[in-house]
């Protein structure tokens, strides 16, 4: 069995510097792996990445990130992503990690996503320029997604992304945003793989659970929606399938 942590969107500030650490410190005893799913910054400076580091670094297990729509508000998304590669936090966009855990190997691919919407209510590649580019941003990342989901060697896979990738987890939202919440090639991409679990955040007033048409679960890891420091979700794999169920953090 392994155990992931996860938890997205908490836009961190100095102001924000300890009210996850005290639980964090907890981790080595509850799961093998945190994932965080993107938002983890107010605006996106390298001064808020330096408070990420401090509060998510140095936990005893390996941390595995994406950015989301605020850590690339103020066009320094590299910078922020340096500032927590410095700290041995892995930062994904496009690609993958495979970790060694005691119960076997954990794959966690990574990309933030985009917006587009979903099945029959979606934008399509069709009109102005500027909506090709929309969609075709949409487009891009699935692909990457998918790529990097079929491009680990494996145990158990998990698909980490900021935007949602299916509308059940955005119950609670306003169906007007729904298109700039996520999208649904980024479910077609975890369905092209032996994905066990897709996590995202950026839905704050969404809920935690969906499932994509190949049958992945997906939980939305929005820290308003969990209302924890992290949720833990157990994967009990075996020759024939892998479960999902979820800890008490």
């Amino acid at each position: 069995m392994m155990r992931v942590a996860a938890v997205g969107d908490v836009h961190m500030d100095i102001d924000v510097l300890g009210r996850y650490r005290p639980r964090l410190l907890m981790l080595p005893e509850q799961a093998d792996a945190l994932l965080l799913a993107g938002d983890l910054t107010r605006h996106g400076t390298p001064a808020e990445a330096k408070c990420v580091a401090q509060e998510f670094g140095d936990l005893g297990v390996p941390v595995v990130a994406v950015l989301g729509n605020h850590d690339h508000h103020s066009d320094q998304q590299v910078e922020v992503a340096d500032v927590l590669r410095q700290s041995g936090i892995t930062v994904l966009e496009g690609d993958g990690v495979v970790l060694d855990c005691p119960s076997g190997r954990l794959g966690v691919a990574g990309v933030k996503g985009f917006g587009g919407g979903f099945a029959g209510r979606c934008a399509s590649m069709f009109g102005e320029r500027e909506m090709k580019e929309f969609v075709g941003t949409s487009e891009r990342s699935a692909q990457a997604l998918e790529a990097a989901l079929l491009g680990l060697d494996c145990d158990v896979l998990v698909a980490l992304t900021h935007y949602a990738p299916v509308p059940e987890t955005l119950h609670g939202e306003p169906l007007e945003i729904y298109p700039f919440l996520g999208s649904y090639l980024l479910a077609q991409a975890i369905d092209a793989a032996p994905t066990a679990l897709a996590l995202h955040g950026h839905a704050h007033a969404g809920t935690e659970r969906g499932m994509t048409s190949g049958g992945v679960p997906v939980r939305n890891v929005a820290h308003p929606v969990i209302r924890q420091a992290y949720s833990v979700y157990q994967l009990h794999s075996d020759e024939a399938r892998v479960a999902v169920s979820q800890a008490t953090a």
